[in-house]
């Protein structure tokens, strides 16, 4: 199945790009999709990442279903 990947901030700097698309297996979660974007964008590895699903923070196990879009980020501080 298909998942478009958006990248925020540092992550986005760390992957050289804003978006990209991955192909998943049916039944595949948040850590399997993770797995896979840090084996084909290995700079992403020296951050801590967030994920979203659909604009909604997201587990490890969380289910992604085909034409989800998974957002990827840098926790974020402020004050």
């Amino acid at each position: 199945m298909k998942v478009r990947v958006l990248f925020f901030g540092a992550t986005a700097d760390a992957a050289g790009k804003r978006e990209a698309q991955i192909e998943i297996d049916d039944g595949s979660d948040t850590a399997t999709a993770a797995d896979l974007i840090l084996e084909n964008y290995p700079s992403l590895k020296h951050h801590k990442l967030l994920f979203a699903v659909n604009e909604e923070y997201a587990d490890p196990g969380h289910m992604i279903l085909d034409g989800d879009e998974l957002a990827i980020f840098t926790p974020v501080s402020g004050g």
